[in-house]
């Protein structure tokens, strides 16, 4: 039993023992190289870049009060379309107390001119009627009482708008109504009923009371790096994507290239600005991001290959041709002189035609 026992055991490691001679000699043997093989083909290459920016109103107004105060009304709100010269808001002034003082004393100086004048005037009167006054003492007399009323309603007039803002003679236009300067969409009004507001001064910019845009004019403002700002003129078409609206692609055409670049970011950019085609505009609102692809370069109906079969080496490029498949395949170093790439194909002018077959990427086994 135990000469058995012995037997098997032998016969289990001479078993392994040829098992791990026959991987290792496997595994030791060389592998013959197998690729993948392209062949060329006629197409159109493209060489685009993408700019990343926001749409925006070509003309966005800032709409500031002609006089300060408090905010006492407000007529319209985010999204209302108004027309030029609508009320947006009301103002209720403040006066303060040194030109009201002001104010009503010119009033009562005015009342007592008035006064005097009238009296002088009934006198001048009443002689010129015995002919004891000339024509022209009597016509200076009456003169002077017109001027004195005149100068009376005037100082009414400036007491009543420095008090409340608001001139008797002319309400409708009142400083204490702030209108719309132009035909569009209110994007945004910053105050509330009871906000404190100031009238635009060379010390200050003023409170905006409401900010308009013509929503039918907008325009792409986007970013372009230096390397590429070169190949950008004015004129050229852009595809924009929106991202809150992937399914709406509206064209564009730059109008705009910065002459000054911008280095805040890290990188030097220059600005671009692109106007919206106006038929492809409809629904967009200010201020959403958009992407736009502008073709930097084109080639039309050019033989072209995968990139990835091209090997570079310094300012030379190959392509490896096969030349024989049986027994095996046999591929020929040849150079070639290419042209323009979009990244995954890539022009070919010389060095192959359309029937070679190239050699591309390895087949793992």
């Amino acid at each position: 039993m135990k000469k058995v026992l012995r037997i098997a055991v032998w016969v289990l490691v001479a078993a392994v023992f040829a098992g791990t001679f026959v991987f290792l000699y496997n595994n030791g043997k060389k592998k013959e190289d197998v690729y993948a093989t392209a062949t060329p083909s006629r197409q159109t290459i493209e060489r685009n870049t993408v700019l990343t920016g926001k749409i925006e109103p070509r003309d966005e107004i800032a709409i500031k009060p002609q006089i300060s105060g408090i905010i006492s009304e407000i007529a319209v709100e985010a999204g209302d379309l108004v027309n030029e010269g609508d009320v947006i808001a009301k103002i209720k002034v403040i006066p303060e107390a040194s030109q009201l003082s002001s104010a009503q004393t010119r009033v009562t100086n005015a009342e007592i001119e008035l006064g005097d004048a009238t009296l002088k005037f009934n006198r001048d009167k009443e002689l010129y009627g015995k002919d004891v006054i000339s024509r022209e003492e009597y016509e200076t007399s009456e003169k002077n009482l017109k001027k004195a009323k005149e100068e009376l309603e005037a100082a009414r007039d400036a007491y009543n708008i420095v008090r409340e803002g608001v001139s008797r003679l002319n309400a409708k236009e009142s400083n204490t109504l702030v209108r719309a300067t132009i035909t569009g969409l209110i994007l945004d009004v910053p105050v509330k009923v009871g906000s404190s507001v100031i009238q635009a001064n060379t010390m200050n910019d003023g409170t905006t009371v409401a900010t308009i845009a013509d929503m039918n004019k907008l325009i792409f403002k986007g970013k372009v790096d230096e390397t590429e700002v070169g190949k950008l003129r004015v004129g050229m078409p852009m595809d924009i994507t929106i991202g809150a609206m992937p399914e709406v692609h509206p064209l564009a055409t730059i109008e705009y290239i910065s002459p000054k670049g911008d280095d805040s970011g890290g990188a030097n950019t220059f600005e671009i600005k692109a106007a919206l085609v106006l038929d492809d505009v409809s629904g967009l609102r200010s201020g959403y991001s958009a992407n736009a692809k502008v073709t930097l370069e084109s080639a039309n109906g050019v033989m072209t290959v995968p990139e990835s079969v091209v090997t570079f080496e310094g300012d030379s490029t190959f392509v490896y041709v096969m030349t024989d498949s049986v027994p095996k395949a046999v591929y020929e170093r040849r150079a070639v002189k290419t042209g323009l790439s979009d990244g995954i194909n890539i022009e070919v002018k010389e060095g192959v035609d359309s029937t070679a077959v190239l050699r591309a990427g390895k087949i793992d086994q």
